[in-house]
């Protein structure tokens, strides 16, 4: 973006241009935690807060995964600040998971200052050297002249090409002294070349493979959403009529509710996407990776189709399976292109030249006979139930355009993958590739600053909402509504599935409860009331619609504990390193 160069040309103290250049480059909402070691920044905060909203949240960790929330939802980055030492480190889990999901975000760290660097001075931690390999990259500024370049360079760096996070460590007295700012400083990324440009006799190689193609799918992951390429993948898919699934990243990048959807594959996806995959003949693979919670076994995953893996990172090309036409470059570009190709063909060309018909009546006979599917139990609250209850709900009084969905990670995670349905990008957050429980309920406060009309919920578990709990404090001080519906069974859930399915229900330290005469533990609704958000506890299914309306409709943070069974499973399962056709339904 242009730069505006009229800004103050007398001097300005290190941490006032830090400041500021995040002004210039449109950052207007940050997460900062204060130290020693920051205190300048955080005075020249005090001094731009008509301009940029700083949010104090209770716990560093928060503040990433909020400023994680707040681009998630937006596609706008935003920053996270914490002091040096502990401060520093407790980003390093927010920064390994924005690193596994592609995530831009800046990470700002005071620093010890520069004459006392190396020598263990109070809370000094080489964090750069920390963070090296869980950031896309990272700076340590030793100079107050190259806060301006390395502010610019850093944005750039995070927000193009594969996006990822940056780290930038800034010593005290870089902040402190003062010089006359450059605003617009030239960059000095030699070799740097983010984007590769995918050529028309590439893309044409592909529509070649479609017409060869009977039994072809697409493979849509979370660069859909990071390259906004939501309408492209649409129009093409809708134009070739070729069914598409999403991995745990990808879902929003395609509309859950249209007839092409095969929502969610992998270890618990639908059934008919697996079966899908593992018979299709072509295997359009677009801004995904291969994880292992998609794959399996890898030598059997699309055992029998060609494949093209179109992505923006060339380094994940043939990284873990093999590809047919492996191309580099950016999915937003490469299917407005193809859109474009098949726009300049002869009227009634086609790019697939095959029939499809039996292989759309295959799908749908595997739709209809293995839907994602619960027991009607009547005398428990079922965590899928609610889930798909307050879809309905939600959906009933026109409010689901407008609702953000966050959670943990654990058992809730894929229950509301399974069962809430995205039409549009950007309205699901979750941790995927770290899968890092805690991220819910500060990723929800970041959304929720980013979109203050809009309802943000929080589906989290027990244990994983007790690792941020603090920022409940954050919702009720910045008057943040955020909802969190918490599915409540006292036990790390998805590990208690795998103690039931590989280890005869052995329990290994999974109950998080007192005991089954204390009732539950902690008692949720009082630390929710102390934390002066409105709550309650329910445990019949008589009483759910009501308190789902009564969570939704509240205009301030609201917890609703929803206490289930254990004992539910997450399913389908295709265990760990097998293929679809060890999958387990029942």
């Amino acid at each position: 973006m242009a730069i505006n160069t009229t800004l103050s040309t007398e001097p300005m103290s290190g941490a006032d241009i830090l400041i500021q250049c995040l002004l210039n480059h449109g950052i207007d909402t940050v997460f900062a935690y204060p130290g020693g070691a920051s205190m300048p920044i955080h005075q020249a905060l005090t001094m731009v807060d008509d301009r940029m909203r700083t949010i104090l949240p209770r716990h560093e960790q928060g503040g990433g995964f909020a400023a994680q929330g707040y681009y998630r939802s937006t596609g706008k980055i935003s920053a996270c600040f914490s002091t040096s030492g502990p401060g520093a480190t407790n980003f390093v889990t927010c920064l390994a998971d924005a690193k596994m999901d592609s995530i831009p975000m800046l990470a700002i760290t005071g620093q010890v200052s520069t004459p006392v660097i190396g020598t263990d001075a109070f809370q000094e931690t080489p964090i750069v050297e920390v963070c090296r390999a869980i950031t896309k990259h990272h700076y340590l500024i030793t100079k107050t002249e190259d806060i301006s370049r390395v502010v610019k360079e850093a944005i750039f760096i995070a927000m193009t090409g594969r996006p990822g996070p940056v780290i930038i460590d800034v010593p005290k007295d870089v902040q402190q002294r003062r010089i006359v700012p450059d605003w617009d400083p030239p960059m000095n990324l030699p070799g740097y070349q983010p984007t590769p440009k995918i050529s028309r006799e590439v893309l044409e190689s592909v529509l070649d493979l479609l017409r060869e193609s009977s039994r072809p799918i697409i493979y849509a992951g979370g660069g859909i959403v990071s390259s906004g390429a939501f309408e492209q993948l649409k129009i093409f898919a809708e134009r070739t009529r070729i069914p598409v699934a999403m991995t745990l990243l990808g879902l929003g990048g395609f509309p859950a509710d249209h007839y092409l959807s095969l929502h969610m594959l992998g270890m618990h996806g639908s059934v008919y996407s697996n079966y899908a995959i593992n018979e299709a003949d072509l295997l359009i693979s677009l801004g995904v990776r291969f994880d292992d919670r998609v794959t399996g076994k890898l030598t059997e995953f699309a055992k029998h189709g060609k494949i093209v893996h179109i992505d923006i990172d060339p380094s994940e090309l043939n990284k873990n399976k093999p590809a047919l036409l492996p191309i580099a470059g950016d999915v937003l570009q490469a299917l407005t292109d193809l859109n474009r190709i098949l726009d300049q063909k002869p009227t009634g060309a086609h790019p697939i030249t095959q029939d499809l018909k039996s292989w759309w009546r295959q799908i749908d006979e595997w739709r209809t006979n293995e839907p994602f599917r619960f027991s009607d139990r009547k005398d428990a609250i079922l965590p899928q139930y609610i889930i798909k209850r307050m879809h309905e709900l939600l959906k009933e009084r026109n409010m689901l355009e407008d609702t953000i969905i966050a959670t943990g990670v654990g058992q809730h995670q894929m229950w509301a993958a399974q069962f809430f349905h995205f039409n549009k990008p950007r309205k699901w957050l979750t941790s995927g590739g770290l899968g890092t429980m805690g991220f819910g309920l500060p990723a929800a406060m970041g959304a929720q600053a980013a979109h203050p009309l809009a309802t943000v919920i929080d589906i989290d578990g027990d244990g994983s909402f007790l690792m941020n709990i603090q920022e409940m404090a954050t919702c009720h001080v910045e008057k943040l509504p955020v909802k969190v519906l918490l599915l409540n069974n006292q036990h790390l859930g998805m590990v208690v599935q795998w103690e039931d399915r590989f280890f005869k229900s052995n329990r290994g330290h999974t109950y998080l409860g007192a005991g089954p005469d204390e009732g539950p533990y902690p008692d949720f609704v009082t630390l929710a009331k102390g934390f002066k958000w409105n709550t309650q506890r329910i445990s019949e299914m008589g009483d759910v619609d009501a308190a789902l309306i009564q969570m939704i409709e509240s205009k301030g943070p609201y917890l609703l504990d929803v206490m289930v069974p254990h004992q539910e499973h997450v399913l389908p399962m295709i265990p760990s390193g097998q293929t679809v056709r060890e999958m387990i339904k029942v």
